[in-house]
């Protein structure tokens, strides 16, 4: 498959300014300190309608088991004790992730998707219909033969979702080959379509998709990690809600990292996090967020500036984070990252900035 190159190679250095927050600790909150045994990994988070409550989930390990789930009442500056789950949910492995979806009647629930490569590739799901005060054990989704849960999802529809993942090829010996998985939910997130694989690049590795509307909702846009690191991080598109999707797209070296999230600002611009994999930036291996516009993601340009979030003092093993916006304009980014040197495995960190802020520090780099 042709791949239609960027400006800026994989090989090339980004020029826009880079702002550094990471030794701001003013900003930081321990959701979950990591200790000598306990490595906690692959946050994400929900933020509910009152702007405030936020609930946090996560793995004991590396793509470990489920279980870790805390909540917070006032935008994410201080956070509960564990939270009762359901005794099962310790048994499903890999990378949980939450969404508020709202089905035809208004009905509102609270997911978590998560599961790897144990039973099958199954996924798991387990809601709740009280804003999180309880959970239902996790239940298989259906879905077979994924890496791991739902990385993106976006509504198409009253109470319909459309849904992104990654897969391993059917038939190829290469146990860590990637493709673009998709599959619809036409209740509110309960169940979904058989996955269709959308995008399926022989000799490359896209993966961890991240799916944006665009601002006048008339594209979908996904944002793709490359996992063979042949290529910058990539993108497609699409004008008929995944009906279709264009050829893949090379992005520019300041967006080349892994699981981006974005979210849009209060005043449109677009903001995204992720795992930094420039290796031509100073910022490679850290979490780090990117600031610019839908339209420089479809023209493929660098945005305005970046900012190295957090510093992770193990190499590029952090990202996999929530990212939210609160009604005064503040984005709460959570990851799991080494916060500090030593012997003290990760935790799960949260990091808070306004672009105001940001943009003043940015001004004096240019």
């Amino acid at each position: 498959m042709a791949v239609q190159s960027s400006s800026s190679s994989s090989s090339s250095s980004s020029n826009i300014p880079i702002i550094d927050l990471s030794e701001e600790t003013g900003r930081h909150v321990i959701v979950a300190q990591g200790t000598p045994e306990t490595y906690h990994g692959h946050p994400s988070t929900v933020l509910l309608p009152d702007g405030k409550t936020m609930y946090a989930a996560w793995t004991y390990g590396h793509g470990g088991s489920c279980g870790p789930l805390k909540r917070s009442t006032d935008g994410g500056k201080t956070w509960s004790d564990l939270l009762p789950v359901p005794a099962n949910w310790s048994s499903v492995k890999n990378c949980p992730v939450l969404y508020r979806l709202v089905d035809a009647h208004d009905k509102a629930r609270l997911f978590v998707f998560a599961g790897g490569s144990e039973y099958n590739g199954a996924m798991f799901q387990s809601l709740s219909e009280d804003d999180g005060e309880t959970w239902t054990p996790f239940t298989p989704t259906g879905i077979l033969n994924k890496v791991m849960p739902w990385c993106s999802i976006v509504d198409i529809g009253k109470g319909v979702y459309l849904a992104q993942t990654n897969a391993r090829r059917s038939g190829d010996p290469d146990k860590w080959s990637n493709n673009i998985i998709q599959s619809i939910s036409h209740d509110g997130g309960l169940t979904w379509t058989k996955p269709r694989v959308v995008l399926d690049m022989p000799g490359y590795k896209p993966c961890e998709p991240a799916l944006v509307r665009s601002p006048d909702g008339s594209l979908l846009v996904s944002v793709l990690r490359e996992n063979s690191r042949k290529l910058n991080s990539l993108i497609i598109r699409s004008s008929d809600n995944g009906e279709t999707w264009s050829e893949p797209e090379e992005l520019p070296s300041a967006l080349t990292g892994d699981r981006h999230v974005f979210r849009y600002s209060p005043d449109g611009r677009l903001v995204g996090v992720f795992r930094d994999r420039d290796k031509n930036s100073s910022t490679y291996g850290h979490f780090v967020a990117w600031v610019g516009t839908c339209d420089d993601l479809l023209k493929r340009k660098e945005g305005e500036y970046k900012i190295k979030l957090l510093h992770s003092y193990a190499g590029p093993d952090c990202g996999y984070a929530g990212l939210e916006l609160l009604p005064d304009g503040t984005f709460v980014a959570t990851t799991y990252i080494k916060y500090r040197p030593g012997v003290e495995k990760h935790s799960i960190v949260s990091t808070r900035f306004i672009l105001a802020e940001c943009d003043a520090k940015a001004k004096n780099k240019r």
